[in-house]
């Protein structure tokens, strides 16, 4: 029996009912013929001839094919239909490996796996041959990708928009360990998942100057742009599992409009002859270009302007019917911001309504209001991106004259309700004076949008009481909250196997769409037989990461280990540093000879983390990490019982490794700084062990999965802001807890770089002089959650039945759920049947 997406019963609306399914190819025959005509017709070889890469380009292509049909057949569906649907905006889209996800969704892995074989092929090494699309960074983008599927599983109309970035993020490699960025050329090979659609191309302006002129009486302004680029759409289809439905990613690509001059080119000039090209193609070349020049921030508003007025542009063109009536447009869609970088489409669209479509402001400002959402992804005030007055007049001098007018709107409304207040009408302003005049876009995401929400309880909470009080107060009920989920059709289906057959024995195939069901394995933790199985599992997982790090890196893990996780992007308020100090305390414990190695529960630390590439600060703990690990796994006096392993370039491909093996996951952020997190949501669904604070979605997580099931440590975010209240002075820790002592004068004494003090000065002054996140003041509590974390090891029976309730209790972090939260909350968009 096929999964099934259960109906919402007591909301009619969310009724997610399947539409009809597609036939997929019935024999191995049919497969075996198609992928045949693939290589033949597509690739210009033959079976015999073949390379590997041809081989795989012709499997995706075979699987593609079986979706096409389907995809067209919805976009035409819901253009006819002109049903209201999400257009979701987001920088980032960190999908992983396509060809398995979509082998799942069509049911095709079994026909396919034996369709290869009888050509003599064996599918895994296919699979190994996929490079990951680079088009996301961390959590921002996997959980766009996660809410994609979720979208087109619940049969909800939707796009996905963003940029088709050349390289995306870097390819971090570690020199001396230390990391170093090179480029990820994730489409050297091509990537059959895509449409490239030339003809379709939205010409992209930057630039210029602003105007007004007489339109029959009517004073108006226009944009006379400088420059133009093209921005030439990609298209790839996002099945739905088991439903039939295709939704479509559409990412844009910048080429310039006149790429080459054969004038120039033809007088020896060959550089400048394609520097147009060059500059255009800078657009879409990486993601989050280092932005600590004045070039570098230039070319970030150069992105998220292009990709946005292309999107929006797209839309209008080609997602409405002739001579749709624009005043209709909040029933027919709402776009989504995706954290702050799609903000500037708000002044792009009310550019449109008002200077393209000649709609008066007050109308074009009422709809924009309905159309636009803003989801906030961070309590952190660097996160929240400004522009500065000076960089938005030069590059979009019509939007910021947008921008000025939304202000000022707004700011008479405020006056109206709170009076001369000056300080609170600088404090809400959307235009910023110090230390620049500059555009604060979350609040003029604020402003524009329909609602706000933040990603878990805590971080709404904060949001509406820390980060932008003034707005709450000033727009009751516009902010709502909507806690991340993950997709566990990738992160238990694909990534665990063993685990989700384990599950479908116990609980049948229904949970993959409907992961509340797994609280049914609440009364299987009772079952020793149960347990012992899931146990099997877990051990098989670790077989299957060690052989993957022995391959990739030439990492060898230790049989036996406790595998202790952190992986996350490199922050400080994220506290990689405070594991760092965890994993000295417990090696400097053993070689002082206060603790006997034998004593020491065995574990394998396991990082995976990259820093921006301008990140000072976070490449230094990244080189620390590095350094304490080659010491470390190479003393004799430890092995067999510590062990550091910092894989480089981690990303979905390695998750779907480390997060089934993982017994314990680190979440271990500062209270009050991470916004949700979704890779604590992984671990927990895979069922590791969290030890965590009460920050982010770790919060939910604790209240679910129970205390006994949940090592908690550290300070509240109330007591954090006590403390820094009263006045933190992290070098008093220091001196009063002689474990923590010990572990930073190890680090200072040079032990971890050939007796070289100065290497990790930096960090060690940070620590004792700065600590903005508090490392120091949560170091005692953490090290005791520590201690409790090995006793309960001990008894793996008692870990493994904890580890079956952390998975039955987490079914509400689904994507699939929290989909349903932004409909009922936020878009109003029911599923098209």
């Amino acid at each position: 029996m096929p999964d099934q997406i259960s109906p919402v019963s007591s909301k009619p609306s969310h009724a997610l009912a399947l539409a009809p399914v597609p036939t997929p190819p019935s024999t191995v025959d049919g497969f075996v013929k198609q992928f045949l005509e693939n290589l033949n017709l597509e690739r210009g070889v033959t079976l015999s001839a073949a390379s590997p890469n041809d081989r795989y380009i012709a499997l995706a292509t075979t699987v593609r094919d079986f979706l096409v049909a389907r995809w067209l057949e919805d976009i035409r569906r819901q253009k006819e239909a002109q049903a209201k649907g999400v257009c979701y905006l987001s920088a980032e889209y960190l999908l992983g490996r396509q060809l398995d996800n979509n082998l799942l969704a069509t049911r095709l892995t079994d026909i396919a796996t034996e369709a290869l074989a009888s050509c003599g092929i064996d599918i895994d090494e296919l699979r190994a041959l996929e490079v990951e699309p680079g088009l996301g960074n961390g959590g921002l983008g996997r959980l766009a990708a996660c809410f994609i599927d979720s979208l087109a599983t619940m049969s909800v109309p939707s796009i996905g928009y963003g940029i088709r970035y050349e390289y995306g993020i870097f390819r971090q490699t570690f020199v001396d360990g230390q990391q170093v960025e090179q480029p990820d050329a994730w489409l050297t090979l091509g990537s059959p998942w895509e449409f490239a659609h030339p003809e379709a191309a939205q010409t992209i302006s930057f630039g210029g100057y602003t105007e007004t002129y007489d339109d029959d009486g009517v004073l108006r302004s226009r944009w006379v742009p400088g420059w133009n680029v093209q921005a030439v759409p990609y298209n790839y289809m996002v099945p739905g599992y088991h439903n039939g439905r295709v939704n479509t990613l559409r990412l844009w690509r910048a080429v310039a409009t006149d790429a080459f001059d054969l004038r120039i080119f033809n007088s020896g000039d060959y550089e400048e002859a394609v520097r147009a090209q060059t500059y255009a193609e800078n657009i879409s070349k990486v993601l989050y270009p280092e932005d600590s020049t004045p070039q570098g921030k230039e070319l970030r508003l150069q992105q998220q302007y292009f990709f946005v007025a292309a999107s929006i542009r797209d839309f209008l063109d080609h997602m409405l019917t002739p001579g749709f009536d624009l005043s209709k447009l909040p029933d027919r869609v709402i776009f989504q911001l995706n954290d702050t970088h799609p903000v500037i489409a708000v002044p792009e669209f009310m550019r449109v309504l008002v200077d393209e479509e000649h709609m008066e402001w007050d109308a074009a400002w009422e709809i924009t209001q309905q159309c636009f959402a803003y989801t906030c992804h961070t309590l952190l005030p660097e996160a929240l991106e400004v522009w500065s007055v000076a960089l938005l007049g030069r590059l979009l001098p019509r939007h910021l004259e947008i921008i000025y007018r939304i202000n000022d709107a707004f700011l008479e409304e405020v006056r109206e309700r709170f009076g001369d207040d000056e300080m609170r009408i600088r404090n809400m302003s959307i235009i910023a004076e110090f230390p620049e005049r500059s555009v604060r876009m979350a609040y003029l995401a604020t402003v524009a949008g329909a609602k706000v929400n933040g990603v878990a309880e805590l971080h709404s909470q904060l949001l509406r009481e820390k980060v932008l009080p003034d707005f709450d107060e000033f727009y009751p009920g516009k902010f709502t909250n909507v806690t991340n989920g993950v997709t566990p059709r990738r992160f238990l289906r694909l990534a665990n196997p063993g685990l989700a057959g384990l599950i479908t024995d116990a609980l049948g195939a229904g949970w993959t769409v409907d992961l509340e069901r797994l609280r049914g394995l609440e009364s299987f933790a009772e079952d020793p037989e149960f347990r012992a199985r899931f146990a099997e599992v877990k051990a098989a997982n670790k077989r299957v990461l060690s052989e993957v790090l022995r391959a990739r890196d030439g990492f060898e893990v230790s049989d036996g280990h406790m595998l202790d996780v952190m992986v996350k992007r490199l922050h400080e308020y994220k506290r990689q540093m405070l594991k760092v100090l965890h994993i000295v305390t417990s090696y400097e414990r053993i070689v002082s000879g206060r603790v006997r190695a034998e004593d020491v529960q065995g574990r394998a630390f396991i990082f995976g983390a990259k820093a921006a590439p301008g990140y000072v600060m976070a490449k230094r703990i990244i080189h620390l990490i590095n350094a304490v690990g080659e010491v470390v796994n190479n003393d004799p006096r430890v092995q067999g019982r510590l062990q550091v392993l910092f894989p480089p370039n981690y990303n979905v491909t390695l998750a779907e490794r480390v997060i089934p093996a993982a017994d314990l996951s680190e979440q271990i952020s500062l209270a009050g700084k991470e916004a949700s997190g979704t890779g604590n949501m992984k671990f927990a669904l895979n069922g590791a062990l969290t030890i965590g604070t009460d920050d982010g979605a770790n919060v939910e997580i604790r209240e679910l999965v129970g205390d006994d099931n949940f090592f908690l440590f550290g300070m509240t975010e109330p007591e954090v802001e006590e403390l820094w209240t009263r006045g933190y002075k992290p070098a008093e820790f220091y001196q009063q807890d002689d474990d923590l002592r010990r572990a930073i004068d190890l680090i200072a004494s040079g032990a971890f770089s050939g007796g070289d003090r100065t290497v990790f000065e930096p960090i060690v002054s940070n620590l004792l002089y700065d600590d903005r996140f508090m490392v120091l003041a949560d170091y005692a509590s953490y090290m005791r959650a520590q201690d409790r974390v090995d006793a309960a090891y001990a008894d793996q029976d008692a870990w493994t039945k904890a580890a079956i309730l952390n998975i039955a209790r987490c079914g509400f972090f689904s994507s699939d759920r929290s989909i349903r939260d932004y409909i009922d909350r936020i878009w109003h968009t029911p599923p098209m049947l």
